[in-house]
């Protein structure tokens, strides 16, 4: 169950909430099927499967689901079959139909077709660190962000979340440890980086599975590339991808966490609580060594 990114936020720390008074909170947002005429429709779901409660809680960190149920109807296929009505329509009128009309048609196939779409389910999670205010989305974009964050604001009222800021640009920051060739206490680099102009072409440089040439490096970096992209390892026990905007992507446990995981769990359900408590246990120590490494966090 562990998360593959983190877009992180910043909660008070201590952060008075138990996962009974955050599950009273979502419940009247909880996820329910969506009607046939529906395109898309959002709700807070368990996060433990077979579950009941809606905030899963283990040792003061919480795990919630946004579950998203949207229904797949490409705009290629409306357009194949208003065309085919519009043919119909035409014969029996005499001319083309207008752009009103067209428009019309349009509207009526998407009723029809609706009802007969696929509906397909994504989950994202959010784990909350209530001892150490973090608020973390396993999500590679903000746009998912956004929609958990605006449901959870109308579930939470005056809900204390903020961004999260650092004294030093991560992409700064990164250059540095390229052009120096020496990653922060406890990181190494690894092979994956890309870097960027940050002139107006945007010309962009990527090391794929390679590695990354140091004089090579120098160069793109003495011509006003930046490091945009870095992937790295934390204590030879996670690897990940760090980006200028602050988000850990491809976040990967090492062999030595996943055996100490299946060691602790005999079934599902403890395997799941397992798995969560060293996950966030071992992703809040990341955080915390990645603050420090950019110079640790600026708070207004």
């Amino acid at each position: 169950m562990w998360f593959k990114n983190l877009q992180i936020y910043r909660l008070p720390a201590p952060w008075p909430m138990t996962p009974e008074q955050l599950d009273e909170l979502l419940r009247p947002q909880a996820f329910a099927p969506g009607s046939s005429l529906e395109l898309q429709t959002q709700g807070w779901a368990p996060p433990l499967e077979n579950g009941d409660m809606l905030a899963h809680g283990v040792g003061g960190q919480l795990l919630i689901t946004l579950r998203t149920e949207k229904k797949l109807l490409p705009t290629t296929v409306i357009n194949q079959v208003a065309k085919a009505k519009a043919q119909e329509i035409e014969e029996q009128q005499g001319y083309k139909p207008g752009r009103k009309q067209m428009k019309e048609i349009k509207e009526n196939v998407r009723e029809t077709l609706l009802p007969r779409a696929f509906s397909i389910l994504r989950d994202t999670r959010a784990w909350i660190d209530t001892r150490n205010g973090w608020f973390c989305v396993d999500a590679s974009s903000s746009a998912r962000c956004d929609e958990m964050l605006q449901l959870l604001n109308r579930a939470i009222d005056k809900f204390p979340l903020a961004n999260l800021h650092v004294q030093m640009s991560p992409a700064a920051a990164m250059t540095d440890w390229l052009a120096g060739g020496e990653a922060p206490a406890n990181f190494t680099i690894d092979q994956d980086t890309e870097l960027r102009s940050t002139g107006e072409g945007r010309a962009t440089v990527r090391y794929v599975r390679q590695s990354v040439d140091a004089d090579d490096v120098r160069r793109h970096i003495e011509s006003g590339k930046q490091c945009t992209r870095l992937a790295m390892t934390w204590a030879d026990r996670v690897s990940f991808v760090l980006s200028e905007s602050l988000a850990i992507k491809r976040i990967a446990p090492l062999d030595v966490l996943k055996e100490n995981a299946d060691a602790l769990a005999r079934d599902d359900a403890e395997r799941f609580d397992a798995d969560f408590a060293l996950m966030s246990g071992e992703l809040a120590k990341l955080i915390d060594d990645v603050l420090q490494a950019l110079g640790g966090e600026k708070r207004d």
